[in-house]
């Protein structure tokens, strides 16, 4: 079966996590990096995770897991250490067509977690559909030491350009070929980039024809 590699909007989207131990706390992390509005439903939970609960980031249900916590739901995680519990939770959210990722179990995935090199906003993820999260591990690993460390800042860069780029470039191959030519990096340092050069005088002519048109 052939996987479709998302990118996921979680931003205050109610996100259930089915337990609060080892295998869990990571991926509530990652919910709440994302922005998900989480609740947690577990007997006992990593400090952790008491204190983002405490501090109000998430919500901690003490206690078993209950059909009724899929209610509302828009995705939910399943790491407790008991399969038959992550195995109910999988099944009751298929139910009611609620995504559901059981950690450590392929067959009750809808979806899987990749492993994540990142550098701000730039994010390669690499997925082995389950098969092998070790080769995931190895292969990030290798890719996170071949990107250079500034590369987040240098997107950060890349669209601020892009975006004063597309008040100024009409779309036409014109602007296809600077985006792309933006985007090679060995060739266009913001400091000597000819893209950049370019846009800048495009920029300043635009508004000097703008004042040209303000004065009575």
């Amino acid at each position: 079966m052939e996987l479709l590699p998302i990118f996921l909007k979680l931003q205050g989207r109610p996100c259930l996590v089915v337990g609060a131990g080892n295998i869990a706390a990571p991926k509530i992390a990652s919910l709440l990096r994302a922005g998900g509005a989480v609740t947690v439903v577990a007997p006992a939970a990593r400090p952790e995770v008491e204190q983002w609960a405490h501090a109000g980031e998430l919500a901690w249900h003490q206690r078993e897991f209950t059909p009724s916590d899929l209610d509302g739901i828009f995705l939910v995680i399943t790491g407790t250490d008991v399969q038959a519990i992550n195995h109910t939770v999988a099944e009751e959210a298929r139910a009611r067509h609620i995504l559901c990722n059981s950690i450590d179990d392929p067959p009750d995935c809808d979806f899987f977690y990749p492993s994540v090199v990142r550098r701000g906003e730039l994010q390669i993820a690499i997925s082995t559909a389950g098969k092998s999260p070790a080769l995931a591990q190895r292969l990030r690993e290798e890719l996170d030491a071949l990107l250079p460390e500034d590369s987040g800042t240098w997107l950060d860069r890349l669209g601020e350009t892009r975006a004063r780029m597309m008040q100024v470039y009409p779309l036409s191959e014109d602007r296809k070929r600077a985006l792309h030519l933006l985007a090679r990096r060995e060739t266009c340092e913001p400091a000597t980039c000819p893209v950049q050069q370019t846009l800048d005088k495009l920029l300043q002519s635009t508004a000097h024809q703008s004042l040209e048109k303000d004065q009575p």
